[in-house]
C-alpha cells in the first residue's frame, strides 16, 4: 500500500508531466489540418516514465487543463472546441497511447530495447485515433484523411518515439535514483 508521502510524490510527477505535455505542445511545425508538435513526445516521456497508470493520468489532467480554458493545447489554443476539432482524435488518443505505452514498459521491462517498441506502438495508435477523427470531423475520403492524418508523422513519429525511449529510460533511471518515483 502506498502511503501518504509516496502518493503525494507520484501525484506531483504526474501533475509536472501534465505540464511537460502542455509546454511541448507549444512546439509546432503548422500543416494544413493538423501541426505536428512536441506533445507526442512528451506523451511517450510520460508514459514510458511514469507507466500505464500515472501516465495516462498526466495526459487526462492535461486533457481537462485545456478543456476548462487553459492555453495547453497547440498554439496556446483551449477549450471543447479544439477537443471535438479536427485535431480532437489526436488528443482523445494520447490517452490510450499513454496507457498502452505504460502497459507494455510494466510487462517487458523498463530497457531501452522495448522503450522503442512501446513508444512505436503509441505512435501508432494515436496516429490511428487522430486519422479516423479526421476522417469524420473534417468530412474526408480515407485516402486524404490518411493522407493528412497518417503520412505526414511517421517520420517525425518514429523520430519521437526514439527521442521518448531514450530520454524516458534515463530520466526514469535517475528518477528512481533519487527516490523521486516509485518503481
Amino acid at each position: 500500500m502506498m502511503d501518504s508521502r509516496n502518493k503525494l510524490k507520484m501525484m506531483i510527477v504526474t501533475a509536472l508531466f501534465a505540464a511537460i505535455i502542455g509546454i511541448m505542445a507549444q512546439l509546432t511545425i503548422p500543416l494544413p489540418l493538423v501541426p505536428i508538435t512536441g506533445q507526442t513526445l512528451a506523451v511517450g516521456l510520460a508514459a514510458t516514465i511514469l507507466g500505464s497508470r500515472y501516465g495516462t493520468i498526466s495526459v487526462l489532467v492535461y486533457l481537462a487543463m485545456g478543456a476548462v480554458g487553459m492555453p495547453v493545447f497547440s498554439g496556446m489554443s483551449s477549450g471543447l472546441g479544439v477537443i471535438f476539432g479536427p485535431t480532437g482524435g489526436f488528443l482523445i488518443g494520447f490517452i490510450p497511447t499513454a496507457f498502452i505505452t505504460g502497459y507494455y514498459m510494466e510487462r517487458t521491462s523498463f530497457k531501452l530495447p522495448n522503450a522503442i517498441i512501446a513508444n512505436i506502438l503509441g505512435m501508432f495508435v494515436a496516429l490511428a485515433f487522430g486519422t479516423v477523427w479526421l476522417k469524420f470531423i473534417a468530412e474526408l475520403s480515407w485516402t486524404a484523411a490518411i493522407m493528412a492524418g497518417f503520412v505526414p508523422f511517421l517520420i517525425g513519429g518514429f523520430i519521437k518515439a526514439f527521442l521518448a525511449a531514450w530520454a524516458g529510460i534515463m530520466v526514469r533511471g535517475r528518477l528512481l535514483t533519487n527516490r523521486l518515483l516509485l518503481a
